[in-house]
């Protein structure tokens, strides 16, 4: 299948974009909106009852389901006749070195997060995790650190890339290969060909859609928090509330700064703005991360690293598959691990896949020409690595300095997004207040680069959506919608319910596109197969060897099954 027939419109205001997938998609959001805005109550509470509702009937989906993405892309990348299939035309070369590369992985997949949750999470495992509910070590100690990074490289590990990878490799294999268009739909070709063109097409563009802008707000939430939290240690007042976490003003300020700038990169386009800042925001990372490295705790961070790696790997098949039940009863050591796992492992997991429509299809976009198995090891593997290193010495740090250097709480008592900043100026403000401010001003900057290149990445990526997987110069007059769009999303949930609210809405959004992506990995699995036995019989595998295939996405730079 070679040619997927997506009814876009001929002129006016849509010309080139299926109307189908773009109406209802901006109905669907602009609903939530009002709805957060003007009942924030009534809606906080049905969200609230819908999210718990998930979590307990669903946490075994979520996680059972991401399991069987890492396995399937290990899969991928062993099998040898898989792996070394192009993901475009034969011999066809990649776009971007290996440096723009990875640096565009890293920011539109987990820059942001690794700012608020490198220092946080290693710090709020080190609290509490599974084990401290269990007995098996005790909070805030030294025979509690190999289980908090267990749990740390769990949450931002290879499960989390292998979501990324699947929907990423799915749509750059029948894109690139096919010359189908670059949208979801077309990775279910093989399991439901050209009634993909109609209804059930459009209802799973629609819920791709969705849950990219839901799990973008997620992300942007975050990191609005933290961007609030940074603007104040640099001495811009009025930005936080009495409760300690962002104030409207502040929410609209950090909104209006980020938005602005990444409607202005998304209209320069992925191989311009997107490029430039991601490789930006790379060498400033370098920078930040080497100062954690050699004036943090060294030893410690070594120590986390590769300790932390082993015992991730060791444990990772069972922390994988193991599903904590609760037994009904309030305070019950069944009921705190099932509460405790619906908080963090199954959170995440619907965050990945809510997230997956945007960075799968982003690292699709800059990943043609390479292998099966260079997309799935440098998806998987690089970036993950990435993650541990942030962890280990920035976390490690934190850590270190809270058992050793006399932190007594500062680090640990602060907010998750303003755990960074502290632990710097308690670093540094002893030293030198100029540096510690100068430092502090590095990662407001840095930040604001990770959420400039997400938010640009996702507009970009939606529009491609809409346009039934058209990349081209048409697309240009919705970013500013969709710019306006996710700004008012983040905006309506965060003034109504701050950031839990996004994360409430983000997980419902995540269930319906977790029935998607699994179908999407069994029909990769079904293509890619089917593949290597034309290849083995010499039947052509890439629509322009294909006599009468004309591939309906080459245009965009696309192709098909």
């Amino acid at each position: 299948m070679t040619e997927l027939d997506i009814k876009t419109a001929d002129g006016g205001f849509y010309d080139g974009f299926s109307t189908s997938v773009a109406v209802p998609a901006k109905i669907i959001i602009s609903i939530l909106v009002v709805w957060a805005i003007f009942w924030p109550v009534q809606s906080g509470a049905v969200l609230n009852s819908m999210n718990a509702a998930i979590l307990e009937v669903f946490a075994s989906w979520y996680i059972w389901l991401v399991a069987f993405f890492v396995t399937v892309s290990v899969v991928l990348a062993l099998w040898p006749s898989a792996g070394r299939l192009n993901l475009g035309l034969e011999d066809e070369k990649p776009e971007f070195t290996y440096f723009s590369w990875f640096s565009m992985m890293f920011g539109a997949g987990i820059g942001v997060g690794m700012l608020t949750w490198a220092v946080a999470e290693p710090v709020s495992h080190f609290g509490s995790n599974p084990q401290t509910i269990m007995g098996l070590a005790t909070a805030k100690t030294e025979d509690n650190i190999r289980y908090a990074y267990q749990w740390s490289f769990l949450h931002w590990g290879f499960s989390a890339w292998a979501c990324y990878a699947i929907c990423g490799l799915s749509l750059a294999f029948f894109s690139y290969r096919r010359g189908l268009p670059l949208t979801i739909r077309s990775g279910l070709t093989p399991l439901f060909g050209q009634a993909l063109a109609g209804i059930l097409g459009h209802v799973i563009d629609v819920v791709a859609v969705v849950a990219t802008i839901l799990g973008v707000a997620q992300t942007l939430g975050f990191g609005v928090d933290q961007f609030v939290a940074g603007l104040t240690r640099i001495g811009i007042g009025g930005m936080v509330s009495a409760e300690g976490g962002a104030s409207t003003a502040g929410v609209i300020v950090a909104l209006l700064v980020i938005m602005g700038l990444s409607t202005l990169s998304a209209l320069s386009g992925v191989g311009k703005g997107i490029k430039w800042l991601s490789n930006l925001n790379m060498v400033l990372s370098i920078i930040l991360l080497g100062f954690f490295i050699i004036f943090g705790a060294t030893w410690f961070g070594f120590n986390a690293m590769f300790i932390g790696l082993w015992d991730y790997i060791i444990a990772l098949p069972g922390m994988s598959i193991n599903v904590f039940k609760s037994d009904g009863v309030e305070g019950s050591e069944a009921s705190l691990l099932a509460q405790w796992q619906g908080w963090w492992p199954v959170f995440y997991w619907a965050w990945w896949i809510a997230f997956a429509p945007f960075v799968g299809l982003f690292l699709a976009r800059i990943s043609r020409g390479r292998t099966i198995r260079e997309f799935v090891l440098g998806a998987l593997i690089v970036p993950a690595l990435m993650c541990f290193v942030w962890f280990a010495w920035a976390g490690g740090t934190a850590i270190d300095l809270e058992l050793n250097g006399g932190a007594n709480g500062v680090i640990y008592d602060a907010a998750n997004g303003d755990k960074i900043f502290a632990m710097t100026e308690f670093m540094l403000s002893p030293i030198s207040e100029a540096l510690s401010y100068g430092f502090t001003l590095l990662i407001v900057v840095l930040l604001l680069t990770f959420l400039v290149t997400s938010a640009d990445s996702a507009v970009l990526i939606v529009n491609t959506i809409n346009a039934a997987g058209d990349e081209g110069p048409k697309s240009r007059p919705h970013i500013l919608f969709w710019g306006a769009a996710l700004a008012l999303v983040v905006a309506g949930l965060l003034i109504s319910g701050g950031t839990s609210a996004i994360q409430t809405a983000m997980v419902i959004g995540a269930l319906p596109f977790s029935i998607v992506m699994a179908l999407m990995a069994v029909a990769l699995l079904k293509a890619i197969y089917n593949d290597t036995r034309r290849e083995k019989a010499g039947v052509p595998t890439t629509f322009d060897n294909i006599e009468g295939a004309t591939g309906n996405g080459l245009s965009s730079g696309l192709s098909s099954d």
